[in-house]
């Protein structure tokens, strides 16, 4: 597994990202170390494959933000989005927009890519079919769903001029700036018809990354 991460940054706006885009390192638009890395990383198992593998297949699942339900306190960066939202009371939240994938539809999206064997050198991108939501959609989904624990979720969007203003004195906003209001739109064509792959729906996913929070005491 790499991540969406080496396909759909350092690019200018496109109408779909697929799996034959790969993230641009050395362009215009600034591209985070992690996902560097990413990038880097996939293009060498490509490589060594290509020139060193022998006999060996190689098939690559490129996530998007991985969500859905928890077995422990010990959980990804990506979760923490969501108990924030449940926890900490904000102003608002910056238009940034993401796409998911639950983590139960992402294990069987590797088991199919491990077990088909349509699936060797290619890469499927593992994504949700509701397309990429901001910050206070996922906050709407929780006061809808959960009411009752998601009493601090925001109400509103901050706006672009003003997120753009706290990156003059905040490196950690400064960052955000490149996704600012940019709609990244996905394609899991593939996974669903090479593969066969069925995700769940984003509301399903966040519901049950909800309720695992409450059950392990993280919320």
């Amino acid at each position: 597994m790499t991540s969406f991460a080496a396909i759909g940054y350092g690019h200018g706006q496109k109408p779909i990202f697929t799996e034959e885009d790969w993230s641009i390192l050395d362009g215009k638009i600034p591209v985070p170390a992690y996902h560097k890395s990413k990038t880097i990383a996939e293009k060498s198992a490509w490589d060594f494959i290509k020139n060193e593998g022998g006999n060996l297949e190689l098939a690559v699942i490129n996530p998007t933000g991985i969500f859905g339900p928890v077995l422990s306190a010990d959980f990804s960066s990506s979760i923490q989005i969501v108990k924030a939202l449940m926890s900490e009371s904000v102003p608002g939240y910056p238009q940034i927009y993401f796409s998911i994938v639950d983590v139960r539809d992402l294990a069987d999206l590797h088991i199919r890519a491990m077990t088909d064997p349509g699936a060797n050198g290619r890469r499927f991108i593992g994504t949700s079919d509701s397309g990429p939501v901001a910050f206070i959609g996922i906050a709407k989904i929780l006061r809808k769903s959960r009411p009752g624990k998601a009493q601090k979720a925001p109400t509103r969007q901050l706006p672009n001029f003003l997120v753009r203003t706290v990156a003059c004195f905040d490196p950690a906003v400064r960052g955000m700036l490149p996704e600012l209001g940019v709609i990244k739109n996905i394609s899991n064509e593939k996974a669903k018809t090479v593969l066969g792959w069925a995700p769940r729906s984003i509301d399903k996913c966040i519901v049950d990354n909800v309720d695992s929070l409450v059950k392990h005491n993280i919320v």
